[in-house]
């Protein structure tokens, strides 16, 4: 395997023509970033029943599977874990998302986010059994699940299911590589132990990694001007030995061009490299009011329906840019326009389904804390 072959198209944050609405994939513009992809000798594209709302498998179908001959590229999907209500849900969905997508076949079946509650769901629901079925069958090539937990999870999963899967998809860069919430180096030398494949997805830790402050941006291009914040993050990923993909979420054709170079020029992190992302990783965290990735996945479990990832967006934004005012004007809107953030019932049913192990009720009375008060923690001054 060349490390070319390991940059796959991550299609959970598509071009948009409304930033609000999930389901306005801008088709055309990621039918032109399709063919760039393809045109370079790229071919793997991930998705999942619940991306985009569903649209995601739609976009994947008008711009790859009716215009490409199959044999040409590879799609990976999941089974939405969370919404199995029975063993039968299964076959259900998987049926949905084979015409969706316009096939007959998945390169990749994976049990999509597979942590504590919904192992068990996974477990209740015979999923295991029911990927290696379809594997057995033929209508998935290779089987396995993503996973967003702690390590001591994956182990069990692992010991009891790793003879029969191929592929783990972890939540892999070089922020929580050594994160003890994440645990993304003890996670990648589990399936390593046990012979199984990495797939990586939120090199960027979508998109935290590249949205930083001109500082850290400045020290990178100190270091090395010529290369891109994205691409120091996303060669970390794919220096690794047992790394077989790295997923890139691209909604620009920029991000597209960005990472396009980055294998097709692709070169092995030095250990110095490796330092300078070290200490870097230290100054992000520092910067970090809220280290969300922005998945949604607590928006599934919240009664409350508060918008908990946009929340933190602009939390984290304001921290970086403390002198601007326009966020707590933006979070005024938001408050007006969706569900206040003090609308929090410290119910905690979000923190066991949150991938970056946040205790989301306590920071979300910290975003009410700082823009209710207009004040500014980082700066000491309103």
């Amino acid at each position: 395997m060349t490390y070319k072959s390991k940059f796959g198209f991550g299609c959970m944050r598509l071009p948009q023509t409304d930033k609000n609405d999930p389901t306005s994939i801008n088709q055309e513009l990621f039918n032109q970033m399709v063919d760039i992809y393809m045109e370079k000798g790229f071919n793997y594209f991930d998705t999942s029943y619940a991306y985009h709302n569903g649209m995601s498998e739609i976009a994947i179908r008008k711009a790859v599977v009716e215009r490409y001959p199959r044999e040409s590229f590879k799609i990976c999907d999941k089974i939405p874990t969370w919404a199995l209500t029975s063993k039968d849900d299964n076959e259900k969905f998987t049926k949905e998302m084979l015409e969706r997508l316009g096939i007959d076949y998945f390169d990749v079946l994976f049990i999509h986010n597979i942590n504590t509650p919904w192992f068990k769901l996974a477990e209740k629901h015979d999923s295991f059994e029911f990927i290696k079925k379809m594997k057995e069958d033929g209508i998935a090539r290779k089987i396995g699940f993503s996973f967003h937990d702690h390590a001591s999870l994956l182990e069990k999963v692992l010991e009891k299911y790793g003879d029969l899967i191929d592929i783990v998809q972890l939540e892999l860069n070089y922020l929580d590589w050594e994160d003890t919430s994440i645990q993304s180096r003890k996670c990648y030398d589990l399936c390593v132990k046990h012979g199984i494949d990495v797939y990586v997805m939120e090199p960027l830790k979508g998109g935290v990694i590249v949205n930083q402050s001109d500082e850290i941006n400045q020290e990178f291009k100190k270091f090395n001007p010529d290369k891109s914040v994205a691409s120091f993050a996303i060669r970390f990923c794919a220096s690794l030995e047992h790394v077989k993909m790295v997923l890139c979420g691209m909604s620009k054709m920029s991000d597209l061009e960005d990472n396009c170079n980055t294998f097709e020029n692709f070169e092995v992190i030095s250990d110095e490299e490796n330092e300078f992302l070290s200490e870097m990783a230290l100054k992000l965290k520092e910067n970090l009011a809220v280290p969300c990735s922005e998945c949604g996945y607590c928006l599934k479990e919240c009664p409350e329906e508060i918008p908990i990832p946009e929340y933190f967006h602009l939390y984290n934004t304001h921290k970086n840019q403390p002198e601007s005012n326009i966020y707590r004007l933006y979070y005024d809107k938001l408050a007006l326009e969706k569900v206040p953030a003090e609308n929090c019932t410290f119910c905690g049913t979000c923190i066991d389904f949150c991938t970056q192990k946040i205790d989301i009720p306590e920071e979300l009375e910290n975003v009410c804390e700082h823009f209710q008060e207009g004040f500014s923690p980082f700066t000491g001054s309103p």
